[in-house]
């Protein structure tokens, strides 16, 4: 198709703005219209559902269909009834909820009686686009977004009041909306600004602050003393549709207007939609797949269209940002470029617990600019206050989930060679985390204490006791899964000590990483938890659910150490028991379709809590690739094919990814798997291993960022592949024999061809 002008100069303001180094290009291939946005709708919580926003927007415009709580909320596609269209699903965060309506005879009354029905034979979703038409009123809604301007479109019938209403206050999925303001600036123009209350998660409130535009006269507006909530009326006969654009920001209304003057400065909504589906094309468009079906393509695409967002945008157009780190709300200053404009964005993120096996290794490779981005984002974190973050929200620290997660992350993006961010920096903050006072020393959600993550245990016994002998400061006080988490995350820290010349660092945190090996047990075969004298858990149920393990049984938990498997094996007896072992684990999963449940809502049911492999969460998503390093890249090969079948197919609203999509972490992954291709240690080793898998499809070209790496294109072609050939037959790169069970990162980045002969027997 043949872009307008003004979706032209948009699109490079975008570019600019977003560090987007490769410009959309037109070409027949659209992968956005191969997503499936109502993959697992029915299982929605808050921040999950997207439609119109961008790649990490800081507007995730959408429909709510339920708005009480943080679970189970936003767009949930078995439920019939709208209560809004809200700007902001975000971990922990909301905000700016508005509702087309037809205003009678009792305007007021609507204040508080706005909900509509809708049928999704009238509704269309795509990415960047969402339709829907509300049949209490009759209007139908149309809604697509920039990266922090929401613009809506509404077609009111005929001969009725139109009007529009503002709901400012109550609870708004994970937050209670309080202090709601709207003031009329102009005969089409209003700002305002609800915050949000602070949560369990979140400690701090937020304002939110918008600025919105009309393209027609607000009539006048209906409020009730005391009542925040406000209608705008536009009056009745309206000759064409009311457009509406809705800019945000965490610092100021100002800067809400700057937002909206620099990104969407006009009125047309189908430039707007083309210009965001644009952006979608280019980010989801750096890999092309061919063969297998077509619903196995429109589910990879959809995957990696989660991996893409989830985390959001808090920063505006001109770098101002909201920093909650400090006793007092500060509004801090990101560094700029000589043109002005930022060196990058601020975030918001859920917990990069998890992130070692999935965006870390799909950023690191397919979008480097974005790991970055976020490495300096979390930088600027520390500089505010003081630790590097491991999820925050509101410009605070939220210390969701355990250790110092982080760090794999950025060692990870060092190791890959990307180097727009200061490293010196980055360790020094990284260090204190491993340390007394640091992210080891915060349990789940512990703000106010540091007592809970146990670090002090950790580096004196060798391990992290359970129960907590100092008592319970938060959340996730599971010794065992700590210990384990820590080990690695030290491994990572001491290779990158290593690589910066600190050898004596590297040497302590390396023996460190050995303290896995303090909680294996000979007799049970299994990581067992200990308390603070030594004792062991007793009794003691490796199926047991949580209990020393975070999220997880110990079956799932024990083969969390992804620095040192053969150590682990060692320990196990050797190899070919671990190898029994674990395939034993994975015979006895796949009855259940390797999850615990199709959603993280039953994962505690008494059933699917006992199952040993569970790929609908974190703590045990790597095993199937453990049989690499166990001498039998054969089950590898098999496990990770099965898992791909059954766990990550589906292509429909009650199912998708059986578990926690915690912001593109499952999404990461099902991308990752798909082509075959794993990192065991996220690639934080110098030169870092991609371990192969079986793909599912004949070809994927994954097209190479070439501001940070070498070649042009990196292809992996499947010969003779199909559902059963599970097994590797033959391997070459650029036609060379590739010897044991990877490539290295240099050789992929280098770009070429990597061929297989794929068969259904394994080769012997």
């Amino acid at each position: 198709m043949k872009y307008p002008l003004c979706f032209l100069i948009g699109l490079t303001l975008y570019i600019q703005a977003c560090k987007q180094p490769l410009e959309p290009t037109e070409t027949a291939f659209r992968p956005v219209e191969l997503v499936y946005p109502l993959l697992d709708a029915a299982n929605s919580r808050w921040f999950f559902f997207s439609s119109a926003t961008r790649p990490f927007g800081m507007v995730n415009l959408s429909p709510d269909n339920q708005i009480e709580g943080a679970w189970g909320t936003g767009y949930r596609y078995d439920t019939d009834t709208i209560k809004g269209f809200s700007h902001i699903h975000a971990w922990q965060m909301s905000g700016v909820s508005v509702m087309p309506l037809i205003v009678e005879d009792s305007a007021t009354a609507h204040l508080n009686d706005y909900y509509s029905h809708f049928s999704h034979e009238g509704e269309t979703v795509e990415p960047g686009y969402h339709q829907v038409y509300l049949t209490r009123f009759g209007v139908d809604a149309e809604l697509t977004a920039t990266h922090r301007v929401g613009m809506h479109r509404y077609t009111f019938p005929e001969e009725k009041a139109a009007g529009i209403l503002f709901n400012l206050a109550g609870m708004l999925g994970p937050s209670e909306m309080v202090n709601g303001e709207l003031t009329q600036t102009g005969s089409r123009v209003l700002r305002g600004r609800v915050t949000n209350s602070p949560t369990s998660r979140r400690p701090k409130p937020l304002t939110v602050y918008f600025h919105v535009e009309l393209d027609h006269d607000i009539d006048s507006i209906y409020t009730l003393e005391g009542e925040p909530n406000k209608i705008l009326s536009l009056g009745s006969n309206l000759s064409k549709p009311v457009l509406m654009k809705v800019a945000i920001s965490y610092t100021s209304a100002e800067n809400a207007a700057l937002n909206m003057q620099t990104e969407l400065p006009g009125w047309d909504f189908e430039a707007t939609v083309a210009e965001t589906q644009a952006v979608w094309n280019e980010y989801l468009g750096r890999i092309e797949v061919e063969g297998a079906t077509e619903e196995q393509q429109r589910r990879f695409y959809t995957d990696l269209w989660k991996a893409l967002q989830g985390r959001r945008t808090i920063s505006d157009v001109n770098g101002a940002y909201p920093d909650n780190t400090g006793e007092q709300f500060r509004i801090g200053q990101l560094p700029l470029n000589a043109d002005g404009t930022p060196q990058f964005r601020h975030f918001n993120s859920d917990s990069f617990w998890g992130a070692q096996w999935t965006i870390s290794v799909l950023w690191g490779l397919v979008y480097p600019e974005i790991m970055e981005e976020f490495a300096n984002s979390f930088l600027q974190y520390y500089k505010d206050g003081g630790l590097i973050p491991r999820g925050p929200s509101g410009g605070n620290y939220t210390y969701v989930m355990t250790g110092a997660s982080s760090t794999p992350f950025f060692v990870s993006a060092y190791q890959k060679g990307m180097r727009g961010f200061d490293i010196n920096l980055a360790y020094e903050g990284l260090k204190k985390n491993h340390m007394p006072g640091g992210m080891m020393s915060k349990s789940g959600y512990e703000h106010n204490t540091g007592l809970g993550g146990n670090v002090e245990d950790y580096i004196a016994m060798g391990y992290v006791p359970y129960p907590n002998p100092r008592g319970r400061f938060g959340g996730h006080e599971q010794g065992a899964g700590q210990t384990l988490e820590y080990s690695y995350q030290d491994w990572t820290l001491a290779q990158l000590a290593k690589s910066l010349g600190k050898t004596a660092d590297a040497d302590y945190f390396l023996k460190r990483s050995s303290n896995y090996k303090n909680l294996y047990d000979p007799e049970t075969t299994w990581i067992r938890p200990k308390d603070s004298n030594g004792n062991w858990l007793t009794p003691f149920d490796p199926y047991d659910y949580g209990k020393g393990y975070v999220e997880a049984n110990g079956a799932q938990f024990t083969w969390f150490v992804p620095h040192d498997l053969p150590g682990l094996a060692e320990l196990m007896g050797g190899k070919e028991k671990a190898v029994e072992k674990l395939n034993r684990q994975f015979e006895e999963s796949e009855s259940l379709g390797f999850t615990s449940g199709t959603s993280h809502a039953v994962e505690t049911h008494p059933e699917y809590r006992r199952i040993p492999i569970n790929y609908g969460n974190q703590p045990s998503m790597q095993a199937a690739f453990i049989f690499n390093y166990l001498d039998r890249p054969d089950l590898t090969q098999y496990w990770s094919k099965k898992v791909i079948n059954r766990a990550f197919s589906a292509l429909t609203p009650q199912l998708g990814f059986n578990g926690d999509e915690d912001q593109g972490l499952m999404g990461s992954l099902s991308v990752m798997m798909k082509l075959g291709l794993f990192q065991m240690n996220a690639g934080t080793e110098e030169n870092p291993l991609y371990e192969l898998g079986s793909p599912i499809f004949d070809k994927a070209i994954i097209k190479l960022n070439p501001n940070y790496y070498p070649g042009e294109n990196f292809i992996i072609e499947a010969e003779n592949n199909g559902p059963e050939s599970y097994y590797i037959h033959e391997k070459q790169l650029n036609g060379t024999a590739v010897p044991g069970f990877g490539i290295r990162h240099g050789d992929i980045v280098s770009g070429g061809v990597l061929k297989l002969v794929m068969g259904k027997e394994p080769k012997i």
